[in-house]
């Protein structure tokens, strides 16, 4: 490992690890395992990945909170201490061929991997226009990032500490109605990601959401972080965030039923499988 560093209310970590860092595209994630050789901790811890360079080979930084003891573990780790991780895992974020104005949407540090995405739309000659929001200012990843890289910026707090006083979602009509946005790029908590779908369905204009589910392997095989999808067919499957995932279009998940199997997905126990002729 080669730096960590706190970021207001958040942990930093770089790593370096040059075969992640060479097949890294915008979306792809880490899976890193916690607690040492001797650990009860078996299953990997997902991060979104922040940023890339091509420095020492190539490293690869992520941006996470301590909320359990595998977090925590990794918050005391310090440099040249060793982590052991796996990746790019998932599929990228599918980017615009056309120059194009793409607002991207954030809530709390699921805002990290929006960087890398905003780096490669600009490289394509697209305008990028930043929302960013949380809770309280602490908790805004990125903001003076956002501010050097957009357009505009936009942030949003619960407690009006930074920004304005609200939601992502209350300010975002009005972002894509100044700007004339073409698309709209957004990660952070499942319940942010269905008002962002919402709003970008309103407006009639593609939306693509990297998802934050709870992802024990990363790699397809464990099924904890399946949630319903509709097909191009139409068709509701319970699908994998870690491999078919975790970017998906906005109006294709179905938001409501996470958490559950729905009666109408396919091979669901209410018959889905009589849907699928």
């Amino acid at each position: 490992m080669l730096t960590t560093r706190r970021v207001d209310a958040y942990h930093a970590l770089t790593v370096v690890a040059p075969g992640i860092a060479e097949r890294f595209r915008p979306g792809h994630f880490v899976g890193v395992a916690v607690g040492g050789a001797q650990t009860s901790m078996l299953t990997r811890r997902a991060f979104s990945v922040h940023d890339v360079k091509p420095d020492y080979g190539g490293t690869v930084e992520f941006v996470f909170t301590v909320r359990g003891p595998g977090t925590a573990w990794l918050a005391e780790r310090r440099a040249r201490d060793t982590l052991d991780l796996v990746g790019p895992l998932g599929r990228p974020f599918p980017l615009p061929r056309d120059p194009v104005t793409c607002v991207l949407v954030g809530g709390e540090y699921g805002s990290a991997t929006l960087f890398p995405v905003a780096d490669a739309l600009q490289q394509r000659g697209c305008r990028v226009d930043f929302v960013l929001g949380a809770i309280s200012a602490d908790r805004v990843f990125g903001a003076l990032r956002a501010r050097r890289m957009g357009e505009t910026t936009t942030l949003t707090t619960e407690d009006g500490s930074v920004g304005m006083r609200g939601r992502v979602t209350d300010v975002l009509p009005g972002v894509i109605a100044d700007v004339r946005a073409d698309a709209v790029y957004a990660c952070g908590p499942m319940p942010m990601l269905r008002g962002v779908t919402a709003v970008a369905v309103e407006f009639d204009i593609p939306v693509q959401v990297a998802v934050e589910e709870q992802m024990a392997c990363g790699t397809g095989v464990c099924m904890t972080c399946v949630l319903p999808v509709i097909g191009d067919d139409g068709v509701t499957r319970m699908v994998r965030s870690c491999v078919e995932g975790p970017v998906f279009r906005g109006e294709r998940v179905r938001f409501d039923d996470v958490g559950t199997i729905p009666f109408d997905a396919l091979g669901a126990p209410g018959g889905g499988t009589r849907n699928a002729g």
